[in-house]
């Protein structure tokens, strides 16, 4: 059974554990991303009723979408931190799964704009005990000369789970209700709900049989956990990885505008939510594709050449979404800011890998991922207060975030990999 395992393994040469991990997150991001697609349509369905709050059906559903970013983001450094005082992932991450599959189900039950808030807000506690500690377990697993390869690998599953979940999460409500047995019958909805808590017990499953904290986790619990704003050692500006995190929430508030503003884009485009799930979706494909080789490319060719190309496509890629009229057009404007994105994420973890110290992954790598959480939040909300001023507003705003991040990136951020690959004994596997 080990060698067949191995040689399954053996094409993405990570540990046993990055692969197991990578795959309950693929099955989680599913489910998850399921919401992104289905929520909007809910809330338009009639089904939802009570007060909005006195907002617009654009506005409540940014709202709805991004508390969960906001409290995910919010909650992360502390669950980070947490993670590294103590010197275990895996009981953080099943907590999270626990909470996260729970509250898919509770979505069944929910009526009104309220518990939707509440319920949407309850999955971002959970999922931040999720992210930090799945991110510092790959990067623990990992060596300097293979950290970006382990980080794109890691997000190649994950986000093909989370590709996979738009694509046809319009087609599971369209076609709904659904007989099961022949007796019970569910609508599209609920369908949709279902099988986003039972992608999230999956994961569960997979975590609790195949992964496992390394020793050196607990053995190095307690470093120092600060995260500086300034860089100590007075060649920039600003911090490397607080640099980092600025340019990663502009990135992920550029790419989130497009989610919140679905009923303006298919009303502009003449399309339905098939073709909107597909140029959402386009997004991941491109990431799902490039993760792993770009990953593995910035083992050896350097993080930052990467991270500024990414950031600099990001700027044509943003501004064109605003003015394109073609279905097919925004397509591959998303696939186009889908490279972009790639290009960043998974060299910027591993920048910040290499710069984390014994026991910080936790503490260091939630600024990324707390960062690009609050841009996922801030993203659906600024589309749904600016996209009243003209369609193209959103888009403009996501353009200028994107310009400030590649100046900043460029001017701020050195490269690690050499730097590290110079001692004896690191960056070798």
């Amino acid at each position: 059974m080990r060698r067949v395992v191995d040689r399954i393994i053996a094409p993405f040469a990570v540990d046993r554990r990055v692969l197991a991990l990578a795959g309950a997150r693929m099955a989680d991001g599913i489910g998850n991303s399921f919401l992104i697609i289905v929520i909007p349509l809910y809330v338009t369905s009639g089904i939802v009723s009570g007060t909005a709050f006195g907002l617009g059906e654009s506005m409540i559903t940014g709202v709805i979408l991004s508390i969960f970013g906001f409290l995910n983001s919010s909650f992360q450094p502390f669950t980070g931190r947490l993670s590294d005082r103590l010197g275990r992932r895996k009981p953080f991450i099943l907590v999270g799964l626990a909470g996260l599959a729970v509250m898919n189900v509770a979505y069944v039950f929910a009526e009104t704009y309220a518990t939707l808030l509440l319920i949407r807000g309850l999955q971002g506690i959970s999922v931040a005990f999720i992210i930090p500690s799945s991110v510092a377990l790959v990067n623990e697993l990992a060596t300097t000369g293979n950290r970006g390869g382990n980080m794109g690998v890691y997000n190649t599953f994950r986000l093909v789970g989370f590709g996979a979940g738009p694509a046809v999460a319009g087609a599971v409500v369209s076609y709904g209700p659904y007989a099961i047995l022949g007796e019970v019958v569910i609508d599209g909805f609920d369908a949709a709900f279902y099988i986003a808590a039972i992608t999230a017990a999956l994961s569960y499953g997979l975590v609790t049989v195949l992964v496992s904290d390394p020793e050196s986790t607990a053995a190095n619990a307690g470093a120092d956990l600060s995260i500086p704003v300034l860089d100590r050692s007075g060649s920039n500006l600003l911090d490397p990885i607080f640099t980092l995190g600025v340019a990663s929430f502009f990135m992920a508030t550029a790419i989130a505008l497009f989610a919140t503003i679905q009923p303006q884009v298919n009303a502009r485009l003449e399309q339905g939510a098939t073709w909107f799930g597909l140029q959402f979706a386009a997004f991941i494909i491109a990431q799902v594709v490039l993760q792993t080789p770009i990953g593995r490319a910035c083992d050896r060719y350097g993080r930052r050449p990467f991270i500024v190309a990414g950031m600099v496509l990001l700027i044509p890629t943003t501004l064109a979404q605003g003015f394109i009229m073609s279905s097919g057009l925004m397509f591959v404007a998303r696939l186009f800011q889908g490279v972009a994105a790639a290009m960043v994420f998974a060299p910027s973890l591993a920048l910040v890998g290499d710069l984390a110290g014994e026991g910080e992954s936790g503490s260091k790598l939630s600024i990324l991922t707390m960062a690009f959480g609050y841009g996922i939040a801030v993203g659906p909300l600024s589309s749904g207060a600016l996209v009243g001023f003209g369609f193209r507003v959103p888009f403009i705003f996501g353009t200028a975030l994107a310009v400030v991040g590649a100046i900043l990136v460029y001017t701020q951020v050195e490269e690690t990999l050499e730097t590290t690959a110079s001692v004896p004994g690191v960056g070798s596997d």
